[in-house]
């Protein structure tokens, strides 16, 4: 029982930044789009080729083809996002872009948060030798206040040291 109370205590001293992307179309509605998309345009196609007009079809294709690739692009994008974990001794920070999966995990004790350059640049959590930007999915006049959240957090939740 005093295990499981335990691990209730360390999930409610944990604190979570989850920034993603802002997409308003899933790739599963990006999917049926496309092909919708690939029905209108090559029934019209069609139609024109059928009346003599033979060079709409390889236009047609070329626009389905490069609409395609751009949805690609879009959809292999659209999940991307940084979540960063603050829980017991370690601050986890986990990047992911483009189907790649980054983490980094620092002691709270050594970890530093700063600006990269400027007040509207990315922020770089660095320590042990290693070091991570985040923010690039939040806009620039709010990554000073992440900063500062991410700061206030390390030092409010210090873990208690034993005597």
């Amino acid at each position: 029982m005093s295990s499981v109370q335990d691990d209730r205590q360390r999930a409610s001293d944990s604190v979570q930044w989850l920034l993603k992307r802002n997409c308003s179309v899933t790739p599963a509605q990006l999917g049926w789009l496309y092909v919708s998309l690939c029905v209108i345009s090559m029934g019209i196609a069609i139609f024109f080729w059928l009346q003599g007009a033979r060079m709409v079809m390889p236009f047609a294709w070329l626009e389905l083809l490069a609409v395609g690739s751009a949805f690609v692009v879009y959809a292999r994008h659209a999940r991307d996002g940084e979540k960063i974990v603050l829980q017991g001794g370690q601050l986890v920070v986990e990047l992911e872009n483009g189907g790649r999966m980054q983490r980094a995990e620092f002691n709270r004790q050594w970890v530093r948060v700063e600006p990269k350059s400027g007040d509207g640049s990315l922020i770089e959590v660095s320590g042990q030798g290693q070091s991570v930007r985040v923010g690039r999915h939040l806009r620039p006049e709010l990554r000073p206040e992440l900063a500062r959240e991410i700061r206030f957090a390390l030092r409010a939740s210090r873990p208690l040291q034993a005597p």
